[in-house]
């Protein structure tokens, strides 16, 4: 009951583990306005709802510069990546469709860590709001359409960790024109209604239909000092020959938040500017320790899997190696069983062709024996004779050709012998093979494990009818200088990303559905159709006055 509003913030802080206090907020609605909880004051004694309970929200405040330099923590990166994410999604700050793609992959890579086709399959992404409804009504294509286009740059990001893949986002996103822009109402002079813009580089005024593009931007190194009195603001630019510029407000309680905003952003802005404090330069060395430490986390998982893919490519390949031999195994049985029935049918035939051989060995002795018998008998009369001479010249020459096929036969004989001799040799061979795959190791010598890696904030004056603060000048022309230098190497960086949103929105050009473009599509193709900036440092620049 008697806490005040820092009691609250820095429970939640330490909470959270969060260091990086100075960017974030417990925020609240009044009456349809925003405001932010104050650390010196009680928390009952704001003008808050008495219904129990009472909500506030743990939202940044203030947004960094440069996301990758200023955002130390992980926790802190991750906080402005969830709020960033949700601010593009329901639409509060535009972002084209090709970049939309691109921070989809991004998210998801975050998320789901690196692709694998056998575990992120067609479809996978169907329950995931990646995407402004704007983006997706823009365009005649499927869900399906924007996952594979989403997939195909989270293919990219392969090896990126969560925080890495967190900060690209924010990378990205930091140079969108809405992107830590808090916008309010104001009247001129003239009654003319406008947008006035706070950010991290300044104030901006805006048409009211336009808020992609300021019509003139006072950089907080160029103003001298910011006052309101009841509902008037007064901005006096540090340039003295450039007019004071006036607008009204609505709301007193409006004109408190935007001073507040502005007194924060520019107490950023000066502080970004001086070197670290002893507190952040120790933060910033803890990071780079536990960065560090990851690193070599990371290298030795990615060993290890490395190590088990091997593990797993040797395991299939000696698999492979076993079938093969136990197919060869199977192929030399099959021709051992083949010789073996060889060798049979051949001992049979050169068994029956020997017994033929003796046969025709026994029919010729005979025949020989009949022509001898012939010959002893006498044969008295000359046609006996002469019938008996052709009966012996007959007998004589069946008796050399049976000898002739006896001795075909007896080569016949010896040939199968021979063959025979050469099966049980192709046998004895078949064995001897099928001997040698039985014993042949089925392991191959494995390489040896490689050994592991080794391891002055300007013084503000209050007023009772007015309030004001003044910027000391003393090094605001310094500052305006380093100031256009970092535009200058801010505008050279992402020419590759360039290239590949370019080539998704030529891509996808052709499905635009030109009826449900919005007036900020409108305003943004214009502007890039013109050759528009292509980061927010290059709006920071002075614009003819309205």
């Amino acid at each position: 009951m008697k806490w005040k509003g820092k009691d609250l913030f820095d429970l939640v802080c330490r909470t959270l583990g969060l260091r990086e206090t100075w960017f974030f907020g417990l925020q609240y609605t009044i009456k349809d306005t925003v405001a932010w909880l104050k650390m010196d004051k009680k928390v009952l004694d704001h003008d808050v709802s008495k219904e129990e309970p009472v909500t506030f929200h743990f939202l940044a405040k203030f947004y960094p510069e440069n996301a990758e330099e200023e955002l130390v923590q992980e926790i802190t990166q991750h906080l402005f990546f969830l709020q960033v994410k949700k601010q593009i999604l329901d639409e509060k700050v535009y972002c084209p469709p090709e970049a939309s793609v691109l921070l989809a992959s991004y998210a998801v890579q975050a998320k789901y860590g690196d692709y694998d086709p056998s575990v992120h399959k067609r479809g996978f992404l169907a329950q995931e709001e990646l995407l402004p409804k704007r983006v997706i009504n823009l365009y005649q294509m499927t869900p399906e359409m924007w996952e594979e286009r989403i997939t195909a740059w989270y293919a990219e990001h392969r090896g990126r960790a969560r925080d890495e893949a967190e900060m690209e986002y924010l990378k990205i996103a930091q140079d969108l024109e809405m992107y830590g822009v808090n916008y309010f109402t104001i009247r001129n002079k003239k009654g003319t209604e406008l947008l006035l813009g706070v950010d991290a580089l300044g104030l901006h005024i805006y048409d009211p239909e336009n808020r992609l593009t300021p019509k003139i931007s006072f950089p907080w190194n160029e103003i001298r000092n910011i006052s309101y009195s009841d509902k008037e603001f007064t901005i006096k630019p540090l340039d003295k020959k450039i007019d004071v510029f006036k607008f009204n407000s609505s709301k007193l309680r409006v004109n408190k938040l935007i001073l507040q905003l502005c007194i924060g952003n520019h107490d950023l802005f000066m502080r970004r500017r001086k070197a670290d404090s002893l507190e952040v330069q120790q933060m910033k060395a803890q990071a780079r320790e536990e960065k560090a430490r990851k690193q070599m986390e990371r290298q030795r998982l990615a060993r290890e899997k490395q190590m088990r893919e091997e593990a797993e490519r040797t395991r299939d390949e000696l698999e492979r190696r076993l079938l093969q031999m136990k197919e060869e195994a199977t192929m030399a049985n099959e021709a051992l069983m083949r010789s073996e029935e060889t060798a049979d049918l051949l001992a049979e035939k050169a068994q029956i062709t020997e017994e033929e051989a003796k046969l025709l060995a026994q029919k010729a002795a005979e025949a020989e024996q009949e022509m001898q018998r012939i010959k002893a008998t006498a044969i008295r009369t000359e046609e006996e004779k002469r019938l008996m001479e052709q009966k012996v010249l007959e007998a004589e020459v069946l008796a050399l050709k049976m000898a002739e096929e006896s001795e075909r036969r007896a080569k016949e004989a010896d040939q199968l012998k021979q063959d025979l001799q050469e099966a049980r040799e192709a046998e004895r061979r078949a064995k001897q093979k099928l001997l040698e795959i039985a014993t042949k190791p089925t392991y191959p010598p494995m390489n040896p494990i490689p050994p592991p890696l080794p391891p002055d904030i300007p013084s503000f004056d209050i007023i009772a009818d007015s309030l004001s603060f003044d910027f000391k000048d003393t090094d605001m022309k310094r500052l305006s200088m380093e100031i256009e230098k970092e535009k200058v190497e801010y505008m050279e960086k992402s020419k590759h990303l360039q290239e590949q949103l370019n080539e998704l929105k030529t891509e996808i050009e052709a499905l635009k559905l030109k009826e449900r473009e919005t007036a900020l599509d409108v305003l943004h193709s214009e502007s890039s159709d013109r050759g528009g900036p292509s980061s927010k440092h290059n709006t920071i620049k002075k614009v003819p006055e309205m």
